[in-house]
């Protein structure tokens, strides 16, 4: 039984046994409001109508506290290598609660209570301070307790190898694309607000951990104090990790469990800095399993541009856990450094497929274009085994620049997969020019790849990003994760391809 389903009985019986008492009267009544993908009443939004009109309302409600900031320039010593990590706290994944709308943790994620009302036409002026706003400048010192970092794999020679493209195919003809659910927030499928502190968030990043799960990756999560649009609050971690077993998405993606650090909380798996200009978070682009292994790649990202949509990393790397997913290790030697901000690389896709991890990557930012490499799956974390497709062949290189663009951008953030079923190589992005999540297809990684053909606009969600591609999407049915900067949150979309 679904969360939905569930919530709709307990709501009807409720309801039922309330007519029967004559707490209701059986008379015809407005339409009931559509209920949230959780199916709960208890994330239903207050009803306009719900408050009596009172004329205090008409007074308008002034923050408690305005804080006015006073930036300055502060030097922060940054040690160098970076010290070793405590060992993470972890806590076995509490299972859903009986009554899938009862709130598991109401001590810790339920909202304060209200202060006592205010007098008849009282107004109550804020609080106004001067906060000191701090602009750090980063310095790197020698660090005299550095974690030990191991010794690189012993480099080989992958030597090079025809890699001719193949006919070019038509675009893919996308017939309709619609919201089934949303995926976390309040009023979620699996109520993330409420079962892990996660109010908001952003991508959604999918592979097959093991036969029949799913690890779904998200980005900057906050929890209490988070208020769209936008990344804001606090409770701040720059990533988590959560499984699903649902293979039923036509009514919304369930998350089964996820990592957790305390109760009712998704911890962070990937280390993070958080010093801007420096390390200011680490962001999953892609994840994949071979045997019992989990690889994730992701980006350390130095700084958040003043435009959207841009941004400066300083390196794109691979992290490995082999406990599925609870801990992971990021690789000190699976790294393609970003030179002068310009690297390939940098936001990168990696999908095994055969005897082969391909990898699609563009530089930072959603303005660059897409190469391809590939590596042997028992040599994922070797970075001298790594070949890049160049004018018709796999050449190794030092350097990931070498790859030729498989097409020319503006490419977003990459989703990648092979669809068994149309034997066709799909690959979504963000072509910010279009304002468009879009789709092309081809017969081989390095193709000849298709024209785009779009899956769903920014003028119907403003603000969208992202577009990652469910592993278990059938021939005809696409799903995918979409983000949206207004609402800070990921939605489960479907597609119907022709």
């Amino acid at each position: 039984m679904t969360v939905r389903t569930a919530c709709w009985t307990a709501v009807c019986a409720a309801a039922t046994t309330a007519c029967l008492a004559g707490v209701i009267s059986p008379v015809a009544t407005a339409a009931p409001r559509p209920l949230p993908s959780s199916g709960c009443v208890v994330d239903l939004p207050p009803a306009p109508s719900a408050k009596p009109f009172d004329p205090r309302d008409l007074i308008p409600r002034l923050p408690d506290h305005i804080g006015i900031p006073l930036p300055y320039p502060r030097i922060l010593p940054v040690p160098e290598p970076q010290s070793p990590e405590k060992p993470p706290v972890r806590i076995p994944s509490q299972p859903p609660p009986t009554n899938p709308c009862t709130d598991p943790c109401p001590d810790i994620t339920d909202p304060p209570k209200p202060k006592a009302d205010r007098p008849a036409l009282s107004i109550e002026f804020p609080k106004i301070t001067l906060d000191p706003a701090p602009k750090d400048i980063p310095v790197p010192v020698p660090n005299p307790n550095p974690a030990p970092i191991p010794p690189p794999p012993p480099a080989v020679d992958p030597g090079s190898e025809r890699a001719p493209v193949t006919m070019k195919p038509r675009p893919p003809r996308v017939r309709d694309v619609d919201l089934v659910s949303t995926l976390t927030g309040k009023g979620s499928t699996s109520r993330t607000d409420k079962r892990w502190q996660i109010n908001g968030t952003d991508l959604g990043i999918m592979w097959e951990s093991r036969p029949g799960q799913i690890a779904v990756a998200f980005g900057d999560t906050f929890g209490r104090g988070f208020r769209p649009p936008g990344a804001n609050g606090r409770d701040w971690r720059s990533n988590v990790l959560g499984f699903s077993s649902d293979r039923k998405l036509d009514d919304g993606m369930s998350i089964d469990t996820m990592v957790q650090d305390s109760r009712c909380h998704a911890a962070q798996v990937l280390s993070a800095r958080h010093i801007d200009r420096y390390e200011m978070t680490t962001i999953p682009t892609s994840g994949f399993a071979i045997g019992d292994r989990q690889y994730m790649s992701y980006m350390s990202v130095r700084t958040w541009g003043p435009i959207p949509g841009v941004w400066l990393t300083n390196y794109g790397g691979l992290a490995y856990s082999d406990d599925h997913g609870s801990t992971w290790t990021k690789d000190p030697h699976a790294r393609w450094d970003n030179v002068f901000g310009t690297s390939q690389f940098q936001v990168s896709s990696m999908v095994p497929q055969g005897d082969h991890v391909y990898m699609f990557g563009t530089p930072n930012s959603r303005i660059g274009s897409v190469g391809l490499a590939r590596v042997r799956t028992d040599r994922v974390l070797n970075k001298t085994a790594y070949q890049y497709w160049r004018d018709g062949r796999w050449v190794p290189a030092r350097d990931g620049n070498v790859a030729s663009p498989l097409f020319f951008g503006p490419a977003g953030e990459l989703s990648a997969r092979y669809d068994a079923a149309s034997a066709r190589w799909q690959l979504s992005y963000l072509d910010a020019v279009r304002g468009s999540i879009v789709l092309r297809t081809a017969r081989t990684p390095q193709g000849v790849w298709s024209e785009p053909a779009e899956l769903v606009h920014s003028a119907r969600y403003a603000q969208l990003y992202g577009g990652f591609l469910h592993p278990w999407s059938s021939g005809r049915d696409l799903y995918f994760t979409m983000s949206t900067w207004t609402e800070y949150n990921v939605s489960l979309m479907r597609a119907a391809i022709g």
